[in-house]
């Protein structure tokens, strides 16, 4: 400490006793007028400090060298013109730093060549100043620092740069915007190695769709996995500001070398192009392959386009995979709306820059977000037909809202399943049957009903026919045939059944059926027996299950009956031994399967009548020999509260 304050003194003594070169030998006074510029390590980190350059009264400047971390020695110091990451002649030399006390003073107004220079045209010179490790050793700097016009603000933009062939080669990329509006590139990216040379370029375009070089960096030292680059113009000559490379349409590349140019070590987009932190992913099921699934990540760019990544597994070295986006659901199926880059078997990666629609049509990432689509990847460019993957997106994808019915087996005991509702985003339904034991290549209609199964009604939605090898069918229902427009929830509460059918030529024989939205059953049920009356051998049950309308289904189920017969039934008020008036009528046991199914909502006087109801009735049923016999019973029971 002691050292470097008798330094300062003698500095001072100095100035006002003598200048390097000024041809005024009159005192040397500061004007009060200073500016102060950093000056950085360069091949020692403990080596920094700053220059300071003061206006003086007589026209002439004074620049002092104040460095920390220095301890002995001479360092030659130089203002080079232009800026350090260029490099170029010395305009001014310096007294050297004195490596004891880290500190010079000099005092000038003209250039090395003779040439004249204030205070003024200092503060606004193309130039940075060197230290030097010696005179001996020139090459080696110590610290580094542009000033005038060429001083970086703290005005600074960062860009990640992603590894590409190397995963341990990554980092990132910082403009810094200088007093002038020119910018200092830093490209800073770590696993390089020493020895190694890698050429970088920004480019035109994003990074998915590639573009020709517009701008070269300075090759980037493996040794240090730094580049440095000055931009004030494009490679084709046109000026470029700060301002306009965060604005700009454009990628960085980092080469492996410039023999191998081919092969990146590190990519990543810059300006309107860079990656926000908004995106979506959407799920992309398997279809051919059952080990071929992923997802699409959509993400939203500062100009509000959108990169599409594409990422499978499953998929094979050597293949190459279509993709696109169509209109409509996957359940109904579009034509193209955009093209994807065709997805890498090897990498199981497919990026996109979607700025637009097939036919020119520009969309936003909010507007892909809203889009009636869906993707699908197919196996190859020559078999479009086989698809590998396949997801709904936008308004169109599946939220995680359902609700699963039971289909029930009907002419053929082994077929059954359930149908699952699924809610969009748009809140439209995806509705998928999936069905055990239907026959391979087989084709089953299938439809929504008005009212129960029990009732029977007309058909109010139309579903995809059902594929008896896979024995899955999948329907987008937005509107009912007639044309109304249907929601998820109102399908939900929705007075409806389903029927699949064995074929449109046999829509007459039902495979699985069973009762939807508030039609569906609860679970809760009671059973009341039927017992035989004179002796006739039919004997079986009565029971009624609540539905979520709270309505009955009531089943008959009775053993005895014989084929071609219909045997009519009723409630009736009172009980067997009290008989009263009929106050429900019943479908008919069918006499070859002893069974009867009605829904239960009123009575025949139209009084409201539900499960509820049933349960405290003062009632009993009735199954009768035929129409025309009605006074022959089969089989009677009491329910309710009976």
């Amino acid at each position: 400490m002691k050292t470097k304050i008798l330094a300062s003194l003698l500095v001072t003594f100095l100035i006002f006793t003598s200048c390097s070169n000024d041809d005024d030998g009159d005192m040397i006074q500061e004007t009060g007028d200073s500016k102060t510029y950093s000056l950085m390590s360069v091949s020692n980190p403990s080596i920094s400090g700053m220059v300071t350059f003061s206006k003086n009264t007589n026209n002439t400047t004074t620049v002092k060298v104040d460095l920390n971390g220095t301890t002995s020695g001479m360092h030659p110091a130089h203002i080079h013109i232009n800026t350090a990451a260029e490099g170029g002649a010395i305009a001014i030399s310096l007294e050297p730093i004195n490596g004891a006390s880290g500190m010079s003073s000099t005092t000038f107004n003209k250039k090395d060549d003779g040439t004249p220079i204030s205070y003024e045209e200092l503060l606004d010179f193309n130039g940075y100043v060197n230290v030097h490790k010696s005179a001996d050793d020139l090459g080696t700097l110590i610290a580094q620092g542009d000033i005038g016009q060429n001083e970086l603000t703290e005005t600074s933009k960062t860009y990640a740069l992603a590894s590409q062939s190397n995963p341990s080669n990554m980092g990132d990329a910082k403009f810094t915007k200088r007093v002038n509006g020119t910018t200092l590139i830093e490209v800073m990216l770590n696993g390089t190695t020493a020895g190694n040379m890698h050429p970088g370029h920004i480019h035109m375009n994003t990074a998915a769709e590639g573009g020709d070089i517009a701008v070269t960096f300075t090759p980037l030292d493996g040794g240090t996995g730094v580049s440095k680059t000055q931009v004030a113009m494009l490679d084709d000559g046109s000026e470029i500001t700060y301002e306009e490379l965060l604005d700009y349409n454009g990628y960085v590349n980092i080469h492996k070398s410039a023999d191998e140019l081919g092969i990146l070590i590190a990519q990543g987009d810059i300006g309107q192009n860079e990656l926000t932190n908004a995106s979506k992913t959407y799920a992309l099921g398997s279809k051919s392959n059952p080990a071929i699934m992923g997802d699409a990540t959509f993400t939203k760019r500062v100009n509000g386009t959108t990169l599409v990544e594409v990422m499978l597994e499953g998929t094979s070295a050597g293949d190459e995979h279509p993709g696109h986006i169509h209109m409509n659901t996957a359940a109904e199926g579009g034509d193209i709306a955009i093209t994807f880059t065709p997805l890498d078997g090897a990498t199981g990666m497919s990026k996109t820059q979607v700025a637009m629609l097939g036919d020119g049509t520009a969309i936003t990432y909010e507007e892909l977000l809203d889009f009636n689509g869906y993707i699908n990847f197919h196996k190859s460019a020559d078999d479009l037909g086989t698809l590998v993957a396949q997801g709904d997106i936008g308004q169109n994808e599946l939220t995680n809202t359902s609700k699963t019915y039971t289909l029930g087996s009907k002419s053929n005991p082994a077929i059954m399943g359930d149908a699952k509702f699924t809610k969009r985003v748009n809140g439209t339904t995806l509705i998928e049957v999936m069905l055990e034991g239907t026959p391979a290549n087989g084709e089953h209609p299938g439809h929504i009903h008005m009212n129960t199964a029990a009732e029977g009604g007309d058909i109010a939605v139309t579903f995809m026919p059902l594929n008896g090898t896979t024995g899955i069918s999948m329907t987008q229902v937005g509107m009912l045939d007639d044309g109304t427009a249907i929601t998820y929830d109102q399908l939900l509460e929705f007075d409806g059944y389903i029927n699949i059918h064995k074929s449109a030529t046999d829509l007459g024989t039902l495979i699985a059926q069973g009762d939807i939205g508030q039609n569906e059953l609860t679970g809760d049920k009671k059973v009341y027996t039927l017992a035989t009356v004179a002796n006739s051998g039919v004997d079986g049950e009565a029971t009624f299950y609540k539905r979520m309308n709270g309505e009955a289904l009531l089943i008959i189920d009775v053993k005895g009956t014989m084929n071609g017969n219909s045997h009519p039934s009723h409630i009736h008020t009172g009980d067997i031994n009290n008989p009263g008036a009929i106050t429900v009528s019943l479908n008919p046991v069918d006499g070859n399967s002893g069974m009867s199914m009605t829904n239960i909502a009123k009575q025949d006087d139209d009084s409201v009548f539900g499960y509820d109801d049933v349960l405290t009735y003062n009632g009993y049923i009735n199954v009768h020999k035929s129409a025309t016999d009605l006074g022959t019973l089969l089989a009677q029971g009491n329910i309710g509260s009976n």
